[in-house]
């Protein structure tokens, strides 16, 4: 058991839901002394601070363990998500049934079935069942035709071993105040076949149900597989380099700034840098991207893609924990609590649906034989129907599983979606802004022009780097790159500061210089009319320009230009096509923005401020807005916006607030994602009418007399495995941003 102070950890096996974690969470929360409960779906861990004057473990693990799932003390602190471990044995047979407890006992629930990812069906708890439930209901049948005095016992026998797992779950989940549940309902039925003489009905039933679970179980599983396939991907070892040899160690225990060697045909195991070698790498189980990316020194690689052609040593830049993969997975994870308002509505409406439909049934048993002298047999037999129908599954799982094939979907493209309530955001969508540099744009500006006006265009590009030496800002590395291939020692500055929005400054001995916008030189009387003119020329030609100030002086011009991503055009030709409008916010200036923006057709808005974006992002979400941007400015933009999606190359910062996360920085995967989510939101749409559909249609039948109970039962389990199976068609949709994929 892991205690950091008093923060405790725990394996949960048995969660197979959003409502799982739900219904985990509401029971821990109510023990004393816990608090800051966070459970995660796809590690199944549970962590909570214990006061130990006031709580202990065992109280938690109690309160678990009474709702049916097991839970056993966590071997380490934090996830680990880039190993197999990650990938642990899920529940492959745990049926949808989902609790949804708000503290009134209006839930249902699950059987919780701890099989190991690697069982087949038969090989579970519920496997069996069904094996033995029809090895019955066959006995049954076969000794009604050869020993008809024995009459239905050989039924009712069946029935009885059958429904004793379902029922023992059923007075579980009734104990912890849980009376609306498919076992508890099923029980009754079941029960209440047997005493009007329905035994051989209720046999049937029975295995019905067994059947119904283990093919809800296997369904789910598959929507598993995605994930821990996704921590597999990491090897478990790597070559790690120390003093000129190499050596086996396990991949979890590499640090930053350790270098590895990665052979041909082997995965890379660290996200890092190239430091030696050319070879083509294989990022397509990572990103999606299909093509083989060339790296070199100096070139980023994901951990888990493959090196494909020549040995590369790599230099460690992320932890383990913090590698490409495992922020996927976290992602993933985190996900699960950002569930789609529709989902939410479906929660609060099954609340009620069920008890409205137990007091139908009720009404269906007693009123007819009441008011017009109806026999019992017959109504009891329909009312019980009405109880197999009354729960709603199919209708609670049409969309979390929706959600969950669309966010694995996405996942093994690059398109990482940051849950329900983005997806179903991202489909209403009517405007995408991006931000220009390092999203519509490469994000690696060339230094194109050198104009020195009072000294010679060394020392201009001298004092310009000097300026610029420790920043990060794109402009400010292409200068300094310049600098570098042209062999110019950049001296040392002091009292170095930003201009915000403007520029930077810093002080060389006494000589105060500035790199700066044209129109800060401009405001302070620097520029000329010739000057200007060829400013104008510079910026018409989509050069973004910058002025360099020696004391109150201009010094000269510096023109650097950032060339489009070459599938920009596209990527807005499509949105365009979609009907859906774009725009680039730029802080630039108007006459790059709009060569820029010409180039690529789409409409522009130039020198804005962080602020600026922000007012703009604002104004266009009562229609619904993507904001796409890259960059730390970009972060109060991502989070105003309806959906936030950052470029895979962008800063933390930006990924960490954004809804999505675009992997390949492909300006085209803007509008897969939005096809991607609208193909789940149609998904949705179709379960919840093939759910409410036959439940409608079968309520209907039931209460006339036309369908009875094994029909009922095929009704909800049948329903619900058709939802599940069509959201699992999500998980071989391929996103394109032609919509050909």
């Amino acid at each position: 058991m892991v205690q950091t102070a008093n923060r405790m950890e725990w394996q949960v096996k048995g969660m197979d839901c959003a409502s799982c974690v739900a219904k985990v969470r509401h029971a821990v929360e109510r023990v004393p002394g816990v608090s800051n409960v966070d459970i995660t779906l796809m590690s199944e861990r549970l962590r909570a601070d214990i006061d130990p004057a006031n709580g202990n473990h065992q109280a938690v693990e109690k309160a678990v363990r009474a709702l049916g799932y097991s839970i056993a003390a966590s071997d380490t602190a934090g996830p680990a998500p880039q190993t197999a471990d990650h990938g642990h044995a899920h529940d492959c047979s745990c049926d949808h049934h989902h609790h949804h407890d708000d503290g009134h006992g209006d839930a249902h629930s699950h059987s919780h079935d701890e099989a190991d990812a690697g069982q087949s069906w038969y090989q579970t708890s519920k496997g069996r069942l069904v094996l033995l439930t029809a090895t019955l209901l066959a006995l049954a049948w076969i000794a009604e035709l050869t020993l008809p005095i024995l009459g239905l016992w050989p039924f009712v026998l069946a029935s009885l071993v059958g429904l004793a797992p379902v029922a023992k779950r059923a007075f579980l989940l009734l104990r912890t105040g849980q009376p609306f549940t498919i076992e508890s309902l099923m029980t009754v039925a079941a029960v209440g076949a047997l005493f009007i003489g329905a035994a051989e009905e209720a046999a049937l039933v029975v295995f019905l149900f067994a059947v119904g679970e283990v093919l809800e179980g296997v369904a789910a599983n598959r929507a598993r597989a995605g994930i821990r396939s996704l921590a597999e991907l990491v090897p478990k070892t790597a070559q790690l380099e120390i003093d000129g040899t190499t050596r086996d160690v396990p991949a979890s225990s590499l640090v930053i700034g350790q270098a590895v060697l990665v052979r041909p045909g082997e995965r890379i195991p660290a996200d890092g840098d190239v430091v030696e070698g050319i070879s083509g790498v294989d990022e397509s189980p990572v990103t999606g991207e299909s093509v083989p990316v060339t790296k070199q020194p100096g070139s980023p690689v994901y951990a888990g893609s493959v090196n494909a052609e020549a040995a590369l040593r790599v230099s460690v830049t992320k932890a383990p924990e913090d590698n490409t993969i495992a922020r996927i997975i976290r992602l993933v994870e985190e996900a699960e609590s950002a569930r789609a308002p529709t989902e939410r509505f479906i929660d609060r409406f099954s609340r009620y649906y069920m008890p409205v439909i137990v007091g139908l049934a009720f009404l269906t048993i007693i009123l007819p034989p009441l008011l017009a002298g109806q026999p019992w047999d017959t109504w009891i037999y329909r009312g019980l129907a009405l109880l197999l129908i009354g729960c709603p599954c199919a209708l609670v799982i049409s969309v979390p599983a929706s959600i969950a094939s669309a966010l694995s979907a996405g996942a093994r493209h690059g398109l990482l979606v940051k849950g329900g309530a983005a997806i179903e955001a991202t489909a209403k969508i009517r405007h995408v802004a991006f931000d220009k540099t390092g999203t519509l744009t490469r994000g690696t500006p060339q230094v194109t022009d050198i104009i020195a006006l009072a000294l010679d265009e060394t020392e201009l590009l001298r004092l310009a780097s000097a300026v610029e030496a420790g920043s990060s800002h794109p402009l400010a590395l292409a200068i300094l790159a310049r600098a570098e291939a042209s062999c110019i020692s950049v001296p040392s500055t002091s009292a170095a500061k930003a201009l915000p929005g403007e520029g930077a400054e810093a002080r060389l001995g006494e000589t105060l210089l500035r790199v700066v916008k044209p129109d800060f030189a401009r405001r302070a009387g620097c520029v000329s009319a010739a000057v200007d003119e060829q400013i104008s020329d510079l910026e018409a030609a989509g050069k973004t320009t910058v002025a360099v100030l020696r004391n109150e002086t201009l010094a000269g011009l510096i023109a650097l230009r950032d060339d489009p991503r070459p599938d920009a055009g596209a990527a807005i030709a499509a949105l365009t096509a979609m009907g859906i409008s774009s725009v680039m916010l730029t802080g630039d200036n108007e006459r790059t923005a709009k060569a820029i923006a010409s180039e690529l057709g789409i409409a522009a808005k130039a020198g804005m401020m962080p602020d600026d974006k922000l007012a703009a992002i604002r104004a266009m979400t009562e229609e619904g807005v993507i904001m796409v941007g890259d960059g730390i400015n970009d972060a109060p933009a991502l989070k105003q916006a309806n959906v936030g999606v950052a470029m895979g190359s962008g800063t933390d910062v930006a990924m960490e607030t954004a809804d999505a996360a675009i992997l390949r920085s492909r300006v085209t995967d803007i509008p897969a994602l939005i096809r991607l989510s609208r193909a789940a939101m149609g998904n949705i749409r179709q379960n919840i009418s093939l759910a409410l559909g036959l439940k409608a249609i079968f309520l209907v039948t039931s209460i006339l007399g036309i369908t009875g109970l094994w029909i009922a039962i095929m009704a909800d389990t049948g329903a619900t495995v058709l939802v599940t199976l069509n959201a699992l068609r999500l998980l071989g949709y391929k996103p394109s941003a032609d919509g050909k994929g």
